[in-house]
């Protein structure tokens, strides 16, 4: 039980008669040290009432250790990054919010002195995204939970709320579109931007609006993934059909130490995002045959790269690809510069990025069903219908039915009927039976 025993005041050395009490009380089983104080109490009764209570959370385990309390949000997020072992980029991502956003503000306070209120209140003055807001509140009630199952906290104030968003002035106006074309690319703009890119691009633009392919699973793509075949039973016979295997991408970020320190930028193969990443992609018979003519010219392991065969960098493909999709000025020949004719838009501010997603819409489009249209995807189905609903043989192959004739569609639409001026695209037979 607590007990209280006077502290008398030491003035110049000296004791003098004025005194506070202190309370000592005994601490949980294991602790160093067994007995714990606390001082500066006016009377001996609030003292020891103080210390009882401090027993009592002992026992109910609801008990945050005063060493604890004192932690600040910077100290523990520091601790949090260290023991969360993740994949690089995300990594990465969690410190650039941590740096720039979270910290300047954050970093000082201690845990127990946070309340939503006030984050809630700093969230609407961050002169980012809103989308950028949550996921920096996001990212602390994350940390937030942590603490609270570290026993730095007994609960997390920010758990379970809803944001307040700046609905006044300017911020209730909708933001402009990248892309300023109602319904989102075509499958033309697919086509045309290949053709102009040339084949050893462009048969990575066909694939990531046609197969729906990441960014960095299309870096990550190995000749020895490409082209494997799909066997699955269908009626009396047997669906067979080329695939893409997606098992491994590539990364690009700035690499940390445990304590957040940048120590340099790099690209690495990863481990896909999640299980749903990990995934065969079944390939329309076009896409098939371009594919083989790529492998065919191409020296290099990995599909899609750049001619020396490294990993292309963000920087270097946007200086590539974004005068393709938003037109370039003619530029004279001159001493030591050649001619480069002039490029027409295609379509402003279209990215790898929303090729993918062009790929998600075709198959709602061709009313792919949804156990197939997720797996395509790399997307975890939501829901107890995963464990019951599989892609099956007719699925797969209406699929492919329906991309082949919408890419046959495109190539008569914008006037073509070879790509790169070599490669025949007859209309070939789907996925066989066998």
């Amino acid at each position: 039980m607590a007990h209280a025993n006077k502290v008398y005041k030491v003035r110049n050395g000296k004791t003098t008669k004025a005194f506070t009490w202190r309370v000592k009380y005994k601490a949980p089983e294991g602790h160093v040290p067994e007995w714990l104080s606390e001082s500066g109490f006016p009377t001996k009764k609030l003292a020891e009432d103080w210390g009882n209570e401090q027993e009592r959370l002992i026992r109910e385990g609801t008990w945050i250790d005063p060493a604890k309390q004192a932690v600040s949000f910077g100290e523990f997020a520091r601790t949090f990054m260290a023991s969360r072992k993740k994949r690089g980029r995300t990594v990465g991502t969690r410190w650039d919010k941590l740096e720039l956003h979270i910290l300047p503000r954050w970093d000082g306070v201690p845990l127990r002195k946070i309340s939503w209120f006030d984050v809630d209140t700093w969230q609407q003055t961050m002169g980012i995204e809103d989308v950028s807001r949550g996921h920096c509140v996001s990212l602390m009630s994350s940390i937030m939970t942590a603490a609270v199952d570290a026993g730095y906290l007994t609960v997390n104030p920010l758990f379970g709320r809803r944001r307040t968003k700046d609905t006044s002035g300017d911020a209730a106006m909708p933001k402009a579109p990248k892309i300023k074309r109602d319904g989102g690319p075509r499958p033309e703009d697919a086509v045309l931007l290949a053709e102009r890119l040339g084949p050893a691009v462009g048969i990575h633009v066909l694939t990531t609006a046609f197969g729906g392919l990441r960014w960095g699973e299309g870096l990550g793509l190995h000749r020895d993934n490409t082209l494997l075949t799909r066997r699955q039973p269908w009626g009396s016979g047997e669906f067979v059909c080329p695939v893409l295997r997606v098992v491994e991408e590539y990364a690009e970020y700035t690499e940390r130490d445990a304590d957040g320190r940048k120590t340099g930028y790099v690209v690495r193969l990863e481990a896909t995002k999640n299980d749903g990443s990990t995934r065969d992609i079944d390939v329309p018979p076009f896409l098939a045959q371009l594919l083989r003519h790529h492998l065919a010219d191409w020296p290099h392991p990995r599909v899609f790269c750049t001619p020396s065969g490294r990993p292309w960098l963000r920087g270097n493909w946007s200086r590539m690809f974004r005068p393709a999709c938003d037109g370039r000025p003619e530029r004279e020949k001159r001493q030591g510069v050649a001619h480069r004719a002039a490029w027409e838009p295609i379509l402003p501010g279209l990215d790898m990025r929303a090729l993918r997603a062009l790929h998600d819409t075709m198959q709602a489009e061709l009313g792919v069903k949804e156990p197939l249209a997720f797996e395509a995807a790399g997307h975890r189905r939501p829901g107890i219908k995963r464990h019951y609903q599989k892609p099956t043989a007719a699925m797969r192959a209406e699929r492919l039915d329906g991309l082949e004739e919408t890419f046959q569609r495109a190539m008569g639409n914008v006037g073509l009927e070879t790509l790169w001026g070599r490669v025949n695209l007859q209309k070939s037979l789907r996925s066989s039976v066998s």
